[in-house]
């Protein structure tokens, strides 16, 4: 049975090569918004890879322990600078009369909290084509630095699911979050 598998196993292994490599992924954009209103795309933040968190008004503290543990990695190796970390607002329930408004201004108070700007999508742009986001929970998504989706991860975390996030994005920014940070030498 063994070498039934393993001969199956070459087969196909020899006709996936004999097809050609397997092509690299598209980079993917999108139109969304400032909380001022301003149009911005997400190609933007093309050049480094970006950290992309997408939620609903009820997810935003879903994954409160990666985005702690990913601030607390980052510092610690010191490379903060090595992605972008986009956080996006899902705003489509709120697209009328004056609830617009309303979440907007809430959208500007979270901003100043947090330190970071805060992308809106008005019209669910990242739930459909080719980004498929689920609206209602929290999403991560790693970009590379071309635009490419690499990971994509809805819903709360667990912990095995944090080290293959943390693996991935290893591998973008060429440093290793999953172990420790070497300590500085003794004196």
């Amino acid at each position: 049975m063994k070498a039934w598998i393993a001969g199956a196993l070459s087969i196909s292994l020899a006709a996936g090569s004999a097809l050609g490599a397997t092509p690299a992924p598209e980079p993917v954009d999108a139109t969304l918004r400032t909380s001022a209103g301003k149009e911005v795309r997400l190609s933007k933040w093309r050049g480094k890879p970006v950290i992309l968190f997408y939620e609903d008004k009820d997810s935003t503290k879903l994954n409160s322990t990666l985005k702690k543990e990913l601030f607390a990695r980052g510092q610690e190796r010191g490379i903060l600078d090595a992605a972008w970390v986009l956080a996006v607002a899902n705003l489509q329930n709120f697209d009328f009369f004056p609830a617009r408004q309303i979440a907007l201004s809430f959208v500007r108070d979270e901003e100043k909290k947090v330190g970071v700007p805060i992308l809106v999508d008005m019209d669910g742009a990242l739930g459909k084509a080719p980004w498929k986001l689920p609206l209602k929970t929290s999403n991560i998504v790693l970009l590379d630095a071309e635009g490419a989706l690499v990971y994509r991860h809805s819903g709360r975390m667990k912990p095995d699911e944090l080290t293959t996030f943390f693996a991935v994005l290893s591998r973008l920014v060429g440093v290793d979050l999953n172990n420790p940070a070497p300590s500085e030498p003794s004196p």
